[in-house]
Order: C-alpha cells, then structure tokens, then sequence
C-alpha cells in the first residue's frame, strides 16, 4: 500500500476558483476599508468625508459580497482539512471561519446602522450610481452612539481574527509544510 504525501494530499484538494475568488475579494475589501477608516482619522473634514463615502459602499459590498459567499458555501462542497492538523487546529480553524462570516455580516450591518441613524436617515451612495436606503433605526444619540461603538469594536476584532488566520496560514505554509496555504492561493503549486 502507497502512502500519500500530506503536501500532495492538500494542493490536489484544492478550494473552488469561486471560492478563492471571493476570499481574496473580499479580503482586500476588507482590509482597504478598515485602512480607510483609520487614515482618514484627523483628516480635513472633505477629504475625510470622500473616503467615508467609499467606506459606506465598499461596506454594503462587502456585506453583499459575504452573502453571495454563504450562499456559495452552501451549495458547494469544499476540501477535507489536512489529515495531519492536531484536533485544536482543525477547531480553531472551524471556529475562525465562523468568526470571519459572523463578523463579515455584523460589521457593515453595524456600520449601516450607524450611518442611518447619524444622517437622520438618508440613504448611502454606492459610488455615486444609485442609493441604498437608510435601516429603519432610532436618530438618537444613544442608539446612533451604541451603533458607532459597536462597529469599532467589531472592526478591531476583525483585525484582531486577520491577524490570527495569517498567522495560522503563515504557520502552516513555514513550518508544518502541509500544502494548506496552496490550497486557497491561485498561484502557489
């Protein structure tokens, strides 16, 4: 009986172009807008309010985008796991992926939510072509300030959770040499 080398295992089961296609969209949407955000802090007043406007759009993107990503999880199978991940590996990972989707979903929402109730209402540009209307939220100091919290600490668990994934990823690509890496990264055979 042959044995299977686990890095040949790992980048013959490699993930969906679809699913690889959305990850690093997203990915990059994600990290551009949390970047925006922190940039434009103590930016003139115009110049912050341009990049805000494009945070708001790619935001409901990004929203729009996770959902087509669930979605896409749903109805197509990805790869087994590495057979040679330890049982708290394998856990993490489950765990870190539920995170990402729950805080993928709850971050625009949050954010939305706190631009509904900050404008009074109005609805946010999606890059000038047409408008998404305001979330039926209270204007209130109160609700519009729980709202703004929340996205921040929100924001600064997602980046938290990125840190942990590319630290994994790194992990498991440097030093256990397990194919993992290949298998969501299009150009790495």
């Amino acid at each position: 009986m042959e044995t299977i080398d686990p890095l040949i295992a790992a980048s013959a089961e490699r993930y969906s172009r679809g699913a690889v296609i959305l990850h690093w969209l997203i990915a990059l949407l994600i990290i551009g807008n949390v970047a925006g955000a922190w940039l434009s802090e103590g930016m003139p007043k115009p110049d912050r309010a341009a990049i805000m406007a494009l945070h708001k759009a790619f935001g409901i993107t990004i929203l729009l985008l996770t959902l087509v990503w669930i979605g896409w999880r749903l109805t197509h199978k990805r790869p087994p796991m590495v057979e040679t991940l330890k049982a708290w590996e394998a856990a993490l990972a489950r765990v870190t992926h539920w995170l990402f989707y729950i805080l993928m979903l709850a971050m625009p929402l949050t954010g939305w939510a706190f631009v509904s109730g900050a404008s009074q209402g109005k609805p946010v540009s999606m890059f000038g072509l047409f408008n998404i209307p305001a979330l039926p939220i209270g204007f209130d100091k109160a609700t519009v300030g729980t709202f703004k919290d929340l996205h921040g600490t929100l924001g600064t668990l997602i980046v938290g959770l990125f840190v942990l994934h590319v630290l994994g990823a790194l992990k498991h690509q440097f030093l256990d040499r397990d194919g993992t890496l290949r298998r969501m990264v299009p150009f790495l055979k």
